[in-house]
């Protein structure tokens, strides 16, 4: 199962952040099959890819040690693909939701570490 994971600290009202994390996970072309306050499940939609390769994006976001200043959130990118290469389709979605997290317009990027 190939599997990557990032952290952030984003400056966004903690209210705000899931609704931007469920519109950004649609603009990324995922279908948000569930959320919560402090959670977000998305998958690519059918089709696009063999069903081994159909990613998953979980993100986690941290409630307890959010300020106005600042919210902390993981995102946790899966699939049941064998990560025989370096560059495979999972990693490729990692990558470009990813881009689009450090890039939103809708938050400032405070800390971003890839695990």
């Amino acid at each position: 199962m190939a599997r990557y994971t990032c952290s952030f600290i984003l400056s966004v009202p903690l209210d705000q952040l899931q609704s931007l994390l469920v519109e950004l996970l649609q603009d990324c072309q995922f279908d948000v099959q569930y959320y919560t306050s402090d959670y977000v499940l998305a998958r690519e939609f059918l089709g696009s890819v063999t069903i081994s390769k159909l990613v998953t994006v979980e993100v986690l976001i941290d409630k307890s040690t959010a300020t106005e200043a600042e919210t902390r959130m993981s995102i946790v990118i899966k699939n049941e693909e064998l990560p025989l290469q370096k560059d495979n389709h999972c990693r490729q979605i990692f990558e470009y939701v990813k881009q689009a997290i450090e890039n939103c317009r809708y938050w400032h990027l405070i800390e971003s570490i890839a695990g």
